[in-house]
């Protein structure tokens, strides 16, 4: 009998569990949807009345009902990226491109522990890269090309230890690009029709200043 008793009241933890998670989920993929223009109706599955956002067009999750994929590419998209995005723990795939999202790339992204691949590109975003990427530990594509993001490379970037796509070209980024670490791979594509990017920054090298005379 009191195995019984523990057996029911941990399947009832669990459920309860599963369900604060849902609602978690949804909330966030909820605040994506109220702060987007969505003029084809793509995210009319989006309904938070369905405690489940395993159901909704556009999202796939894992065995244990947790989103693990937004699949929402060229689908004519407006507006800002919300913060609440974070909240989607066992996220590894976030697809946004070739929409026409603008303003700055939330720094709560960098909380995406188990993100694989960042593809924010074609878009109209503004602002810096966000250093908290950095934390992005499995991620091995992030691809920010044809925006207008400014501002210098992150270098702690570098990094990332599974980096293998990395693309910031056709930006208005600053500055110079790390050749180390995870960037000892990439090619100078990678950086390209950045106007005002200087080029590689080699590791050890040494910046004077106007003050050292030279």
């Amino acid at each position: 009998m009191t195995t019984f008793i523990h057996l029911h009241l941990h399947l009832l933890v669990l459920q309860i569990f599963i369900c604060a998670n849902a609602n978690i989920e949804d909330d966030a993929l909820y605040a994506l949807r109220r702060g987007v223009n969505d003029p084809t109706n793509v995210l009319q599955s989006w309904d938070p009345t369905l405690v489940d956002p395993c159901i909704w067009f556009h999202v796939t999750c894992d065995s244990d009902n947790q989103v693990t994929r937004l699949d929402l590419g060229n689908a004519k998209l407006s507006g800002n990226l919300v913060p609440e995005l974070w909240k989607l723990e066992r996220l590894e795939y976030l697809e946004l491109y070739r929409n026409n999202f603008v303003g700055t790339i939330p720094s709560q992204l960098g909380g995406l522990k188990n993100l694989i691949s960042l593809d924010l590109f074609h878009n109209n975003l503004t602002g810096f890269i966000p250093p908290s990427l950095s934390k992005l530990s499995h991620v091995k594509f992030m691809r920010l090309n044809g925006n207008k993001l400014t501002g210098r490379i992150p270098k702690d970037l570098t990094k990332l230890p599974n980096l293998k796509i990395f693309d910031v070209s056709n930006n208005d980024l600053c500055g110079t690009f790390p050749t180390w670490g995870s960037f000892s791979n990439l090619t100078e594509e990678s950086f390209k029709n950045n106007p005002r990017l200087q080029g590689p920054e080699l590791m050890g090298s040494v910046r004077h200043n106007d003050s050292d005379g030279n």
